[in-house]
């Protein structure tokens, strides 16, 4: 299938993924479901292979997925530098273990 729906339709998706990408990027780690981590994992990646690039295309294909420009200037100006000799994994996740009220297995995920 190629990614996760999440349950939930195509525009709540995208919107829950741009939410929790900026906060992501913005505070350096977030919790969440493992699902939902997993499948943020390949868009924080997409989003630093861009940062790296740091052309003018790239950082208005990142600003038009991102909803703060301020998180967007601080991938291009600091979060690229400081991963600039590595070619991917930028993300960690850590489990925790299962929520208490529906017990879906919950994470924290935190750039490297």
């Amino acid at each position: 299938m190629g990614y996760r729906k999440l349950n939930r339709n195509t525009g709540q998706r995208r919107a829950l993924l741009r939410n929790i990408t900026t906060s992501l990027l913005k505070n350096g780690r977030i919790k969440t479901t493992e699902q939902k981590a997993k499948e943020l994992r390949s868009i924080v990646e997409k989003m630093v292979t861009l940062a790296k690039q740091g052309d003018l295309h790239a950082r208005r294909q990142a600003a038009a997925y991102l909803l703060d420009e301020e998180v967007t200037k601080d991938l291009f100006e600091n979060i690229s530098k400081k991963y600039e000799d590595r070619q991917g994994g930028y993300t960690r996740l850590i489990k925790l273990g299962n929520r208490r009220g529906d017990a879906a297995s919950m994470v924290i995920v935190e750039l490297v």
